[in-house]
């Protein structure tokens, strides 16, 4: 299987497991796994520009720097269609490496039994 997932729900309500989440996307995609992270309830947040730009959990590289790093790796970023709707988030202020989707993708992605971690 040359597939990953992390699922997401946290964001500035969580920090450290965001940034965890984030840590270990990095090793995924470094391991030359097809590493997606679903970003879905509160986490849909660290999808736009500028919301991670001040979350620093101590021992860790900053958030923005980690998700950056993971697009610039070719890990991509999906966020949940619903989740996102709800917050009434911008879809002009989409980070780079984010694409909105519904659960049929992650299901997709899933199908032929991709690990998939939860933070």
């Amino acid at each position: 299987m040359n597939k990953f997932c992390i699922s997401l729900t946290y964001a500035k309500n969580d920090a450290d497991k965001a940034t965890v989440a984030f840590v270990v996307a990095n090793a995924a995609a470094a391991s030359e796994k097809e590493t997606v992270v679903f970003l879905s309830t509160e986490a849909v947040r660290l999808c736009q520009e500028g919301y991670a730009d001040d979350v620093h959990e101590p021992g860790f590289a900053p958030l923005k720097e980690l998700m950056g790093n993971f697009v610039k790796a070719g890990g991509k970023i999906w966020v949940c269609s619903p989740c996102f709707k709800r917050r009434e988030l911008d879809e002009g202020k989409l980070i780079g490496g984010a694409t909105i989707v519904g659960g049929a993708k992650l299901v997709e992605f899933l199908q032929d039994g991709a690990p998939c971690v939860s933070y």
